[in-house]
């Protein structure tokens, strides 16, 4: 069901938690007006009211826009943050409460993510892979040390990046990226990270 009053064109869309706000990733300046869709722009429903976009001084809805990359690529609900990154860097949004409601803050510079389903939280900590390594996240950003780093690397299809998936196995403390050898266009490889 189309939603009364919310943006209709974004890059991606989640529900805060525990404070309920429905978030729109890369979406429009101008609500109804596709044109206006700004691929770094974030706007957020009133608390508990999904057909409420409009900042007021009595709600608490909002919009932010952020300052590094291009376009935003992904976000993740995390334990005590929403993790959100662009094509360049990854930001925490964290609700604060009126008047501002989140609080943005810019983490890491030049660890953007591959592709929108390639980051996940675990632990108190985000995993993702980026177009030039794997990255963890648990209050200072961390480059992963990786072995097979130049193999992957070295063999993964950077324009199909949209289907790298991240994938989680806790009974075995499991973190597993599925992407696609250079050669094909379908998942082909995997590559897996014990955080344990």
């Amino acid at each position: 069901t189309i939603i009364s009053g919310a943006p209709t064109a974004s890059r991606d869309m989640l529900v805060s938690t525990p404070d309920r706000h429905l978030v729109f990733y890369g979406t429009e300046t101008t609500i109804g007006d596709q044109s206006t869709q700004d691929d770094m722009f974030i706007r957020f429903s009133d608390q508990e009211n999904i057909n409420d976009y409009t900042p007021t001084a009595v709600n608490t809805a909002g919009t932010q826009r952020l300052a590094d990359g291009s376009r935003i690529v992904g976000a993740v609900r995390g334990r005590d943050a929403i993790y959100v990154w662009t094509d360049t860097s990854l930001f925490t949004m964290r609700f604060i409460g009126p008047p501002f409601t989140f609080g943005f803050a810019q983490v890491g510079t030049n660890c953007g993510l591959i592709g929108m389903n390639a980051a996940l939280e675990v632990d108190g900590a985000a995993y993702w892979l980026s177009d030039n390594g794997f990255f963890r996240y648990s209050g200072n950003l961390e480059t992963m040390t990786c072995l097979v780093e130049d193999y992957v690397f070295d063999d993964i299809n950077t324009t199909a990046n949209q289907l790298v998936n991240a994938g989680l196995n806790n009974l075995f403390g499991e973190i597993t990226w599925f992407y696609c050898s250079s050669g094909s266009t379908i998942v082909d490889r995997s590559v897996t990270y014990n955080y344990a």
